[in-house]
């Protein structure tokens, strides 16, 4: 995927916050202080973003859309290209027929594009088209391997007939229809005979 378009309202780059600081302390601050405040560049290279749309497409079809009140753009070595959101996110995904397909939402997420891996974490739900509801901690996306997976415990309640289930932790496909539950309980409705849903170890 790439990053067709961005809407920014307005960028705060690091740089200039830094500048002003040292320029409104320069007269009353020490030497010392002053080369602590420069050094801060250094170690946290970031251009800040706020109220921030982004459109991902492939072949001029939306695959996704992301909102986000504030984005962080990292550019130290260690993280550079990473992405994070602090203050939450949205993200919509939509199917080849542009309806949308699913939603996630986190009151935190990081996008490591050199690694292909997005973190949702901190109160994540995940809404299906089909009204299905995901709850959880922690939702990795592995792009690369075309999954999700996450660590922490997870409750769904599904609408599509598949009933209610828990999990202390997970790995499905993209589309949430083949999941599997580690230590999974739950209410499973029996579909067509064709036995019980992966429950994982």
């Amino acid at each position: 995927m790439k990053i067709n378009s961005l809407k920014i309202s307005s960028i705060l780059p690091l740089s200039m916050l830094l500048l002003g600081a040292i320029l409104s302390i320069a007269c009353e601050n020490d030497q010392k202080d002053i080369d602590r405040l420069a050094n801060i560049e250094a170690e946290e290279a970031v251009d800040i973003s706020k109220h921030v749309t982004v459109i991902y497409s492939d072949s001029a079809k939306v695959k996704a859309e992301l909102k986000a009140p504030e984005m962080r753009q990292y550019h130290d070595s260690a993280r550079v290209g990473n992405m994070e959101f602090q203050k939450g996110l949205l993200l919509i995904f939509y199917g080849p027929d542009g309806k949308e397909s699913q939603r996630i939402t986190s009151n935190y997420g990081v996008l490591k594009q050199q690694e292909g891996i997005t973190e949702f974490r901190k109160n994540v739900v995940i809404t299906l088209a089909n009204g299905s509801i995901l709850n959880t901690e922690e939702l990795i996306h592995d792009d690369k391997q075309k999954k999700y997976y996450g660590s922490q415990p997870i409750s769904a309640i599904f609408t599509d007939g598949r009933g209610n289930m828990q999990g202390t932790s997970f790995t499905s496909d993209l589309d949430f229809n083949m999941i599997e539950w580690t230590n999974g309980t739950g209410l499973i409705y029996m579909q067509n005979n064709s036995g019980f849903p992966g429950l994982g170890n």
